[in-house]
């Protein structure tokens, strides 16, 4: 029988069969991003806007510190660059692939959820009255009172759309699921109080929140609309991350559920194949038969399981 290497699942051995086991996740997410591109398309609802409320919308039209081309490069982009350098590391595949899937999840999740919440709310942004009266004279209904914009009507539609923010939204999402993703693999919490540790789990989320702040000091967002944004951000990438991994203090957490799976089921294959007297199979194991510390009782017991206790930091 071929030799079973449970240490080593490359893209190469395992990728193919691995993409095809989670043939639907993939198909999902497409369907997600075909939803996103609709809701990018749709036009906004256009809220009553009085001239006694453009008081708080007059701020001056700025450039985007934060391009909108790079959100992906940070919320996507960055996070994978992470997971790529685990994976040269421990040469696994599953956690790559778990580690991608998540972290699109949580992206494409999130941005389904702003851009349908910005579509329905239609909140004016900051610069509203320069977006709506270029010219800076402002026209209104003369029952209503509503606003009749004389503007670009591209630059109208995208002044409806700041609540949520979006950068801030898509930030949180990527660098969340990254910080989740972190806190397991150098074992934050391995209860040894290295507070370095947090500071590294910590960075991911920083830079995160100084897109967000970036938004409001652009003039694009309230900061309603960025704490809004932080906030499904945060709750979308954690549910997604915790579809795929262990909590991060779980003596497992630097690993995702679908390893360990694999694991019990090379492990009932190589018990079943001994005791059938089939010993032809040559298994190694480097990651089944461990000895675990028990950090709250001080007790040393060598079992036969699939932790893993060795560092990553």
């Amino acid at each position: 029988m071929p030799e079973i290497q449970l240490g080593s699942h490359t893209v190469r051995t395992h990728g193919v069969q691995l993409a095809r086991t989670h043939m639907h996740d993939w198909i999902i997410l497409i369907v997600l991003v075909i939803i996103e591109a609709v809701l990018l398309i749709i036009e906004p609802f256009h809220r009553y806007v009085g001239e006694e409320m453009m008081t708080d919308l007059k701020y001056p039209m700025k450039d985007n510190t934060v391009p909108f081309w790079a959100v992906p490069m940070i919320a996507i982009l960055l996070p994978i660059v992470i997971f790529l350098v685990f994976y040269f590391i421990r040469r696994d595949v599953y956690d790559l692939h778990h580690a991608i899937l998540g972290l699109l999840f949580a992206v494409a999740i999130t941005a389904v959820i702003t851009d349908a919440i910005k579509d329905a709310v239609g909140r004016p942004r900051p610069d509203f009255f320069w977006r709506c009266f270029p010219n800076g004279k402002g026209v209104f209904h003369n029952i209503t009172g509503d606003v009749l914009c004389t503007g670009e009507k591209k630059v109208i539609k995208e002044g409806h759309k700041s609540f949520p923010s979006g950068h801030t939204s898509w930030s949180f999402a990527g660098l969340s699921f990254t910080a989740w993703y972190l806190s397991g693999k150098i074992r934050v919490f391995d209860r040894r109080g290295h507070v370095a540790k947090l500071c590294i789990v910590f960075l991911p989320l920083l830079f995160a929140a100084l897109v967000g702040i970036s938004r409001v000091d652009d003039y694009w967002h309230h900061w309603q609309d960025v704490f809004a944004g932080a906030l499904i951000g945060t709750i979308v990438a954690s549910f997604c991350y915790l579809q795929f991994f262990p909590f991060p203090h779980d003596v497992d957490g630097w690993g995702p559920h679908a390893y360990f799976h694999m694991l019990a089921e090379s492990r009932n294959e190589l018990q079943s194949s001994t005791s059938n007297g089939n010993y032809n199979l040559t298994v190694r194991q480097p990651e089944l038969e461990t000895v675990y510390i028990d950090p709250q009782r001080g007790m040393e017991a060598s079992q036969f399981s699939s932790r893993d206790t060795s560092r990553m930091l």
